[in-house]
């Protein structure tokens, strides 16, 4: 890939996606479930960049959204409704109206409360909803805690016992239709012995629905696979679904599965242009046009992200930093770079996740563009925000206000 020539033609900072790894990676998973029904869920929270989804949507793939918004973009990006999934924790009556109007698969539901509001709208609407409801296996999942959701202190999901009360409430309702189980214990997982641990208390809990007549028909695994970020070891893949399909010998169900981290997070590369070097004291800063705000990871989780120089010469130990006004504003720490020099070209890899989407324009900052690579072409898949498109939504009046 030549980084230099998408800098002269896109400028910086620039997210650059190649596809063709990521139709690999969603092609992998899928074949590792072959041998059952299956349905991959994209989680759109990862990167919803319509291109990409739309490429996803020709591959056949289902979509997980955390919002009506991510909903309606998987539908404008080709998805078919009935392999769309919204989850979340906190749906308000006007979202849940519109996704039974859009029929989708499912409603992913998290608690008491929500299963009577649902149900309430679809009374009002005089349909009957599909929906899952998330279990929560209180099982650890060995991950950062700002992303582990299956313990019985993170605000997702129902235990077991409660899970029950709402299956039993859902069957005798005439407004909801019960067609799914869920659980996601949580992401960026290492190590899939809690994942397998979880799919065996769910089927347990599976086989007393079914004998109680609830005909489940999604087992929904959720996602989390990790990626290599440093050094870690990559899932296995095949022991990853192989431990799932154990738990479920015996039933005919569709296996379902969210990935997004896994699906694009090592696809994507941030581009950033140096600025200038400043030293304070004995500490080396490297400035560059990238922020916080437009990758947040480092500073929210001190996530770690590999930063490649294109230069080929010895380095020194410095702290990679934007142009934002906080001290929490930087890419890396106590990372070894060569000498730059302005206009010098760094790569921040495995950026294809949680990037983008959770940029913002703090600062007043325009967020980048985006990029495509695919069959040894590049194209622009997202401009770059001007001033005015930050500003276009806002409403100045004067009240006559004497100042």
């Amino acid at each position: 890939m030549d980084y230099q020539e998408l800098k002269n033609i896109y400028d910086t900072p620039l997210y650059v996606y190649n596809f063709d790894d990521i139709k690999s990676r969603y092609e992998a998973l899928k074949s590792e479930f072959k041998a059952r029904k299956s349905l991959i869920c994209y989680a759109v929270k990862a990167n919803s960049n319509l291109s990409l989804l739309k490429m996803l949507a020709d591959l056949g793939s289902g979509f997980d959204c955390v919002s009506i918004g991510e909903v309606k973009r998987a539908i404008l990006a080709g998805a078919k409704s009935y392999k769309i999934i919204f989850s979340g924790v906190g749906k308000k009556d006007s979202e849940i109206k519109e996704a039974i109007n859009l029929d989708i698969l499912m409603i992913n539901v998290e608690s008491s409360a929500e299963l009577l509001r649902v149900e309430s709208v679809a009374k009002e609407l005089n349909k009957k909803a599909r929906i899952s409801i998330r279990v929560n296996p209180n099982i650890d999942a060995k991950t950062h805690p700002y992303i582990s959701t299956g313990l019985k202190e993170n605000k997702f999901g129902v235990d077991i016992e409660k899970a029950k009360s709402m299956y039993l409430k859902a069957k005798n309702s005439s407004f909801l239709d019960p067609v799914g189980i869920h659980f996601h214990i949580g992401s960026q997982l290492l190590d899939i012995t809690p994942v397998h641990e979880a799919a065996k208390v769910v089927a347990k809990l599976l086989n007393e629905l079914k004998a109680v007549d609830i005909d489940i028909k999604f087992f929904d695994v959720g996602g989390g696979i990790g990626i290599r970020y440093n050094k870690e070891e990559p899932v296995n893949l095949y022991q990853y679904a192989q431990g799932i399909l154990e738990s479920l010998k015996g039933q005919d169900l569709t296996i379902v599965c969210e990935p997004g981290r896994y699906i694009v997070g090592e696809c994507g590369e941030l581009l950033t242009s140096v600025i200038y070097e400043k030293i304070n004291d004995k500490k080396r800063f490297v400035i560059v046009d990238a922020a916080m705000n437009d990758l947040l990871r480092p500073s929210l989780y001190g996530a770690y992200h590999e930063i490649l120089s294109l230069k080929n010469t010895q380095t020194s130990n410095c702290d990679v930093v934007g142009p934002v006004c906080e001290s929490g504003d930087f890419l890396a720490k106590d990372i070894n770079l060569p000498d730059l020099e302005s206009g010098d070209l760094l790569v921040v890899k495995n950026a294809g996740a949680y990037g983008f989407t959770m940029s913002s324009n703090y600062n007043t900052r325009a967020r980048a563009a985006e990029v495509a690579i695919e069959a040894g072409k590049h194209r622009l898949i997202r401009k770059r925000e001007s001033f005015e498109d930050l500003i276009k939504n806002e409403l100045v009046e004067d009240f006559g206000a004497k100042y």
